[in-house]
């Protein structure tokens, strides 16, 4: 098991994490959050090398990918940088890259009757205003959790504010400060029920954030 104590702070700047490989050749992973080895629970950065392929498999307990940086694809199409899937429990694809690719990846952390399919390209998608300068790109909600790109402004300061739920955050592009630290791009944050943060940027920043999907009870 890996940080699957929800109710701890959990804060990874994956650019300094080594890749370890998958049971697929030219498949690699950095391991952020892991049930068990190979099933259950699991939030990973993934990197498919140009070429690499994953054998056909299922998603009993639903699979949801950001696409980073190349070009991700399966039987059901090609999918560029910013693309973002929510593919539910008992879907299932045969994934690969032609040219390479690198996704963020969770498995197994879909809400009892959460049963939608997602797939919205974020470059393409209008952002919306958000509370001071933030710009919103909603791209998933269901009951109390919430997904979404939030663009920064430079110089931007948020209201001090609790996370009810908790908060789950990936850093896309700038720097991403609160109280607690400064989080350059690439870096993995995850805020447990009741956390609370004064969050600001000093350069243009982006995120991808959820809200609202971790226990609200203490984790056993």
């Amino acid at each position: 098991m890996l940080n699957m104590d929800f109710t701890r702070q959990v804060t990874i700047d994956t650019a300094a994490v080594p890749w370890q490989p998958s049971p697929m050749p030219g498949v690699w992973r950095k391991p952020l959050a892991r049930e068990d080895a190979e099933r259950g629970h699991a939030t990973s950065v993934v990197r498919y090398d140009a070429g690499a392929r994953f054998s056909r498999h299922e998603h009993p307990g639903g699979e949801e990918i950001l696409v980073l940086d190349g070009v991700f694809s399966d039987e059901h199409g090609d999918f560029g940088p910013g693309t973002y899937f929510r593919n539910p429990p008992g879907s299932g694809h045969a994934p690969f890259s032609a040219a390479g690719c690198t996704l963020l990846v969770k498995l197994h952390q879909f809400a009892p009757g959460d049963t939608a399919s997602v797939c919205i390209d974020t470059t393409t998608t209008a952002w919306l205003p958000g509370q001071g300068g933030l710009q919103v790109m909603p791209l998933h909600a269901f009951e109390g959790e919430h997904v979404a790109l939030v663009k920064w402004p430079a110089g931007e300061r948020f209201v001090p504010h609790r996370h009810w739920g908790g908060e789950e955050i990936f850093v896309l592009s700038g720097v991403f400060l609160d109280e607690h630290g400064r989080y350059p791009a690439g870096t993995w944050l995850r805020s447990p029920h009741l956390s609370a943060h004064h969050p600001f940027v000093e350069v243009e920043t982006v995120i991808w954030v959820k809200t609202g999907h971790l226990p609200v009870a203490v984790a056993t």
